[in-house]
């Protein structure tokens, strides 16, 4: 089973993500955003944008790499990836699903200020590009194909973990770790998406 985190930059899709991980058995976390860096670093300068999604050799890779981790693995892979582009959801997302492999996508939504806030906790400069593209991620996800909205303004990052465990009918290991540990993890966490 795939477990697919969209939403804006700041709406928790990360933080989520390893939250579900801590607490569902046998589950993996694939970020898709790493391909992205491998592709800007490794293309020729003119050929490098500042959104590497554009690349159909992004979209192509993730589609065959999560197609071969879910054929290979026997447990949940968790994905916290931003898609915006109704054809880029078609080309990775619904052909996964064309494939016979269990998605399931939900997109962590929270207002504009909420997001920068959020943003401005994980030390990100005002202005910064994941700050410049909320206007063009909140357009997005009024496009039907998003569906799995969750309102995540006033939900702590535990409720957001469960309200998705219940909607997949999953039930989720205790969180065995100690605040301090957890407020460590998240921390971290911030630090390494800036």
């Amino acid at each position: 089973m795939i477990i697919w985190l969209n939403g804006a930059f700041g709406a928790g899709k990360t933080q989520t993500a390893y939250e579900l991980k801590h607490r569902i058995p046998n589950s993996i976390i694939y970020d898709p955003e790493q391909i992205g860096f491998y592709i800007n670093k490794n293309m020729p300068k003119h050929l490098t944008t500042g959104d590497f999604q554009v690349h159909e050799i992004w979209r192509e890779f993730n589609f065959k790499m999560i197609k071969y981790i879910s054929n290979q693995f026997n447990g949940t892979i968790i994905i916290p990836m931003t898609i915006t582009n109704p054809q880029y959801y078609e080309e990775i997302i619904e052909r996964l699903k064309m494939e016979g492999i269990e998605v399931h996508h939900f997109v962590l939504c929270a207002t504009k200020e909420t997001l920068k806030q959020r943003l401005k906790s994980r030390f990100e400069k005002k202005n910064s590009w994941p700050e410049q593209q909320i206007d063009r991620c909140m357009e997005g996800f009024k496009h039907p194909i998003f569906d799995g909205l969750i309102d995540t303004n006033s939900l702590a990052l535990e409720q957001v973990a469960e309200l998705i465990a219940k909607k997949l009918n999953i039930r989720l290991l205790n969180d065995r770790r100690s605040s301090f540990k957890k407020r460590v993890d998240r921390f971290v966490m911030r630090i390494m998406k800036t």
